[in-house]
């Protein structure tokens, strides 16, 4: 088969009888357009076909034809021109083919099917603005001189042109064969949008779409991009964008999109030189899904009350028609308001919260959340049980509290004495460490200690009673030397003043106190005698130390023999001593 000059011919040459049938279309498929020819032999009848018109011859000695050798389509191999030179075929094809179909048998792909190839290009049809070249020898001068090389320019993209040379001087001219060459691909010039848009769900859309007129190139890819409408100021970066390597389908699935959205969607075409979006877009609104990213609430912890809020899910996905609040399993809230309160709960007790937000498509869960209510002091603290093992030091023990109501994080003693008439507490003990038990040292012997302790949680402290501890007594410290003054050339007023620590159970001495005297009077003093003044003081349980204070009263010196008077009998008393 050969199509030339406006002839489409088809030659059958069997070992019996040479067929031939030829039908004139003229140059009409020189309009760029896609032209079907077909070439059939049934039974006797051959004929060709090209779109609309049909020639057909009958054979007079009908062979069946089986074919059994490769078949050439655009031309055949150089080694078999000599064989076949009476036929004058010509040097290849030139122009586009698709859609080959032999009798039996689906649609094959050259490309994938052939076993060889010679300068064939596969990077697609030309561009119609060569449908003129195949009119014959249209053709027009681009060079003359006496270069060897020529540079033409201002061609379209993508199409194929026929070069040939002439050779001339004064004896006359001749010319070379056609060679062909083509220019590369451009970006495609313009790009339709899409023809139809639908949305499948919210997360995705199916887009339709024209092949662009004027490609200027073979397409590579299809790209659908999606730009959100929602968002302020003019779109730049695409939402979402998906790639279409089959560009035979003009129809495409575009995901990544966000329900209850408003997205303007385009269309680019892209050949091997660049792609061209589309100027105008196709615009859409996705429909609502159900919630996604809904948190579960929080809350302001009271002791016996939780006080919950909630915000919207991060992606609401559309219009929240109810929200529904759980607590350990059952509905306490529906409803469309963002918080709850949950009244009489025990106090730093645990419970379990899911939040469910809805839309009209479905409904989406939060996460378990545990929230407790807040602490409380612990209900009830017993008294310290207090051990006293010598005059200055006790052992206190304690229990933890029975209902703590909160996280223990601490202890405190508070001590009081009869000081301050116990009114004031002081801290000696203050401890995370959480031991239930605690030393107390440098205490004052015969004294009274009222001791309480405190247990802390985060809800605050519970103090117990106090309980009472009695150091035991010891000798008095801190007793100061006697006052003398003259009272008269024979006699001294003689005064003092307490001890700083008597060391005496506090009873006793306000007992005593009433009945014991501060001052004496000594008389018949010798002018001349030294006097040595000792102060003794004495409980139940010890003589203290003396004190010594020294009177002069003469030059000389006089020795006379000890003397003690003992103003006072009781379990405390004053010594007053004299020595000479």
């Amino acid at each position: 088969m050969e199509l030339k000059s406006g002839i489409l011919s088809f030659r059958l040459n069997t070992s019996l009888t040479f067929t031939q049938v030829d039908l004139w279309p003229g140059l009409s498929y020189c309009d760029g357009k896609w032209n079907k020819v077909i070439i059939k032999k049934n039974d006797s009848i051959i004929s060709a076909s090209m779109n609309e018109l049909m020639e057909h011859v009958s054979e007079s000695r009908a062979q069946a034809l089986m074919v059994n050798s490769p078949v050439y389509v655009g031309g055949i191999p150089q080694e078999l021109h000599d064989p076949y030179k009476h036929l004058k075929l010509e040097q290849g094809f030139g122009g586009c083919m698709k859609d080959v179909k032999f009798a039996r048998g689906a649609v094959i792909n050259l490309a994938s099917v052939s076993s060889g190839a010679v300068r064939v290009n596969l990077d697609g049809c030309l561009s119609t603005d060569s449908a003129a070249k195949c009119r014959g020898d249209d053709s027009i001068l681009v060079y003359r001189g006496e270069e060897r090389t020529a540079y033409e320019s201002h061609l379209q993209p993508f199409t194929e042109y026929l070069y040939r040379v002439t050779a001339s001087h004064e004896g006359g001219s001749v010319h070379s064969d056609w060679s062909r060459g083509r220019t590369t691909g451009a970006a495609p010039q313009s790009v339709p949008s899409p023809s139809g848009v639908r949305s499948i769900n919210g997360y995705s859309i199916e887009v339709t779409w024209d092949e662009p007129v004027v490609a200027r190139g073979v397409i590579e890819k299809y790209i659908l991009r999606a730009y959100s409408e929602d968002a302020l100021g003019p779109p730049h970066t695409p939402s979402a964008s998906s790639e279409l390597v089959d560009t035979n389908t003009f129809t495409g699935i575009l995901t990544g999109l966000l329900p209850f959205k408003n997205y303007a969607v385009t269309l680019a075409a892209c050949t091997l030189a660049g792609c061209t979006e589309s100027l105008h877009a196709l615009n859409i609104s996705t429909p609502q899904e159900a919630p996604q990213q809904v948190q579960p609430p929080v809350a302001k912890s009271l002791p016996h009350s939780l006080l919950l809020s909630w915000n919207p899910p991060q992606k609401a996905n559309g219009i929240i028609t109810q929200y529904s609040l759980y607590m350990d399993g059952m509905l306490i809230y529906s409803g469309n308001g963002e918080n709850y309160t949950v009244t009489d709960l025990a106090a730093f007790t645990p419970h379990q919260f899911l939040l469910s937000a809805c839309t009209h498509v479905g409904c989406t869960n939060s996460s378990l959340v545990i929230l407790s209510t807040a602490q409380l002091p612990p209900e009830h603290v017993d008294p310290p049980v207090l051990t006293v093992l010598d005059s200055r030091t006790v052992y206190i023990q304690w229990k933890q509290p029975r209902k703590v109501n909160g996280i223990l994080e601490r202890y405190m003693l508070y001590i009081s004495n009869h000081t301050h008439d116990f009114t004031v507490w002081d801290v000696i003990y203050n401890s995370t460490e959480l031991f239930q038990d605690h030393t107390l040292q440098y205490l004052l012997p015969g004294n009274k200690y009222l001791i309480k302790l405190a247990a802390c949680t985060g809800g605050g402290c519970t103090v117990s009673k106090a309980s009472q501890a009695l150091t035991e007594e010891r000798t008095p410290e801190g007793v100061p030397a006697p006052r003398v003054n003259p009272d008269s050339s024979h006699s001294f007023n003689i005064s003092w003043t307490e001890p700083e620590h008597p060391n005496a159970y506090p009873e006793r001495k306000k007992k005593n106190y009433n009945c014991i005297s501060l001052s004496y009077v000594y008389y018949d003093i010798n002018y001349s005698s030294h006097l040595i003044l000792i102060k003794l003081l004495a409980n139940a349980r010890d003589i203290f130390e003396p004190f010594l204070s020294t009177f002069p009263l003469a030059e000389e010196f006089f020795v006379g023999s000890d003397y003690r008077q003992d103003f006072q009998t009781s379990e405390k008393s004053y010594f007053l001593v004299r020595g000479g």
